[in-house]
């Protein structure tokens, strides 16, 4: 049995002996099975690089990968699970807001049968007020528009299962959000709680345009709503559109009311708007469609099969 660690690492010079101790004295509690270290260089300026070398000289378990560049920190941790070869792949962040501490909880949830373990937040990070309060909403709005339960207050921090991570290799597409992707496999999972300490040293990487661009992707990756938007939008329009036209006529047959004739071609292109959405709408299930053809992800993912012959 092997463990594997995967940790993404941008400008982290500060962190990265710290926590390299800590999950070694993790990794030596569990001397029945292997483990490697495995840390991702995203295109750091500071002496990230030269520490991993370091390290790496002493400590064969330890490996890195250095990037050519900044590709952010999904394609980083992306790297780092097609490179992981553990029974067990374990990710969490360098800087030491997931504590490597509570993988010991992960370990023993994941003996026990389940096949991804998160790490879920009871508090919010020391971020300000309006990072909080937008947390907040989008994973109540994802919640809502996704066809797929992602859990919420959760981050990168997880354990997952070798079995997870091949379903996770099927899935082809390049924009990825890792944290609904493992979702989408559908496994056991479970949850291991915790107070998320604040970053005691450096600097958060993750600035609000990163955040939001994480967002997005988590919108448009699992749902399909935005492309459904002109379907509502037409239908609100040509309700609203009958329902004047209705008034206008009412007035005119009860009350011998006048309008001038803009008034009456305005309500009725009032009308027509809302049939250009349903048609915007039409295209956009199209093009749904293709975009989940192009993604290429399985149509299902099998958790055993008893008595098959390997392909």
């Amino acid at each position: 049995m092997k463990l594997s660690f995967v940790i993404p690492a941008f400008n982290e010079e500060e962190n990265i002996e710290a926590i390299y101790e800590r999950l070694i004295i993790l990794a030596n509690k569990y001397s029945e099975m292997d483990y490697e270290i495995i840390f991702i260089n995203d295109g750091s300026s500071d002496r990230t690089l030269s520490i991993l070398k370091e390290l790496s000289d002493k400590n064969e378990h330890l490996k890195y990968i250095d990037l050519s560049r900044n590709f952010g920190h999904q394609a980083t941790l992306w790297a780092g699970l097609l490179n992981a070869s553990g029974d067990a792949i374990i990710s969490l962040d360098c800087d030491l807001q997931d504590p490597p501490e509570l993988i010991e909880q992960m370990i023993a949830k994941w003996k026990e049968g389940y096949k991804v373990v998160y790490a879920r937040r009871l508090n919010y990070r020391g971020d300000n007020f309006f990072k909080k309060i937008a947390s907040r909403v989008y994973y109540k709005l994802l919640d809502k528009i996704t066809n797929i339960p992602i859990p919420q207050n959760v981050g990168d921090f997880r354990l997952i299962d070798k079995k997870v991570l091949k379903a996770l290799y099927r899935m082809k597409e390049h924009s990825k959000y890792i944290r609904g992707m493992v979702a989408w496999t559908g496994y056991k999972s479970t949850f291991v709680d915790y107070h998320r300490p604040d970053r005691e040293k450096g600097i958060s990487k993750y600035t609000f345009r990163k955040l939001l661009g994480l967002a997005i992707s988590g919108m448009m990756n699992f749902s399909h709503i935005p492309l459904k938007l002109g379907l509502y939008m037409g239908i609100i329009s040509i309700i609203s559109g009958f329902f004047l036209l209705s008034y206008q006529l009412v007035d005119v047959v009860i009350n011998d009311a006048y309008y001038h004739l803009y008034k009456w071609l305005v309500v009725v292109i009032f009308i027509f708007i809302g049939f250009l959405f349903m048609l915007i709408w039409i295209l956009g299930e199209y093009i749904a469609r293709i975009y989940d053809e192009i993604r290429d992800r399985p149509l299902f993912i099998a958790k055993d099969k008893i008595n098959f012959e390997e392909k």
